[in-house]
């Protein structure tokens, strides 16, 4: 097998069936093919069992299929289950299934690490190493998917691009990705059951407002005025909030999908009175559906801490007196670094 042969998830079923045709053999045999990829989900052309030994050999000759592999797996107490994935090049990205009664959702990366050096997220303190391809960001979710099957009974309800690696920086492949994953030949999941994370890429929010999109949108906030969010997010000075609520707004007008902020609570940094109503003036700005205000997950490399129990509850009180439909979202999968900001390969 030459490592420079084509993958094979990367041909259309139009590409695949002129390949077969070109080989002597009938068309369904791409049909087959493809729906060993993308529905049936093979990790090897030996698994593509209707077809002949003869056959797969010849796949096998002329093209590759590197999936990706679950290399290590950690249980939370809570039932959060982290995986830690090895692609074919022998990085390392990781995924997460956060389940609840009412949902299975699955937390997936787009980047082999991160450029955008957030202070309070473990990604940020690694180099971006590249992005992952569209079929990537597919075995992923239908990994992750499986774990949810096998372990709760359940198919996966939810999907949100909040892992390591800012989805936006990695456009092409997470559409594509999305495409496949909502596809009725793919995972036949409803985009609307689908959240894409941006730290705010101004100029790419328009640009999913230009395609279309049909999937959800949430900005991670965690700061609602230009200095202290360029203090923790330096992606803020070249994309800051003025342009972040424009584009936003721009996204709203062209698709009318739902829009949601993220918003950590930073003990003594963005938890007071004034922070909130700084909040607040955002939220009114934008036609957002929820804050989530997220509890802080301490990782190594920063110093900050989560504010006490009670001025969490005063903030979110001062939101909901203010009409901000704010939810508080308590962490899952601390005790193995699976909670929001925390993913960073440590094994």
């Amino acid at each position: 097998m030459k490592s420079d042969n084509q993958n094979i998830r990367h041909l259309t079923l139009p590409a695949l069936q002129e390949y077969f045709g070109s080989i002597g053999e009938k068309a369904f045999r791409a049909k087959q093919v493809y729906e060993w990829i993308w529905q049936r989900h093979a990790q090897s052309f030996d698994d593509m069992t209707n077809l002949s030994k003869d056959l797969r050999a010849k796949l096998s000759e002329h093209f590759v299929l590197p999936a990706v592999k679950v290399d290590a797996i950690q249980q939370s107490n809570d039932g959060t289950i982290k995986s830690r994935f090895r692609l074919h090049d022998n990085h390392l990205v990781e995924g997460v299934l956060i389940p609840t009664d009412s949902r299975q959702t699955a937390c997936v990366s787009s980047q082999v690490g991160c450029s955008l050096s957030c202070k309070f997220c473990a990604t940020g303190y690694m180099d971006r190493k590249r992005n992952l391809e569209y079929d990537e960001i597919f075995d992923e979710v239908a990994l992750i998917n499986q774990q949810a099957q096998e372990s709760y009974g359940k198919k996966l309800t939810n999907i949100v691009f909040m892992g390591m690696g800012e989805p936006l920086l990695n456009y092409k492949n997470v559409l594509k990705a999305i495409e496949r994953i909502t596809a009725p030949d793919g995972l036949a999941m409803s985009p609307k059951r689908i959240t894409v994370s941006t730290a705010g890429v101004a100029k790419m929010i328009r640009q999913l407002g230009d395609d279309k999109v049909r999937f959800n949108l949430a900005l991670s906030l965690h700061a609602a005025n230009d200095k202290k969010r360029s203090e923790i997010m330096p992606i803020n000075d070249s994309n800051n909030l003025k342009e972040l609520i424009a584009a936003l707004n721009y996204f709203y007008k062209e698709t009318g999908n739902e829009i949601s902020f993220e918003y950590i609570l930073f003990k003594d940094f963005n938890d007071s009175k004034a922070d909130a109503d700084e909040l607040i003036r955002i939220y009114r700005q934008v036609p957002a559906d929820l804050v989530n205000i997220i509890e802080y997950n301490p990782i190594d490399m920063a110093l900050f801490r989560k504010p006490d129990a009670q001025t969490a509850e005063e903030f979110m009180e001062y939101l909901a007196k203010n009409k901000v439909n704010a939810r508080l979202r308590r962490s899952r999968g601390k005790d193995i670094d699976a909670a929001c900001g925390q993913l960073a390969n440590k094994g």
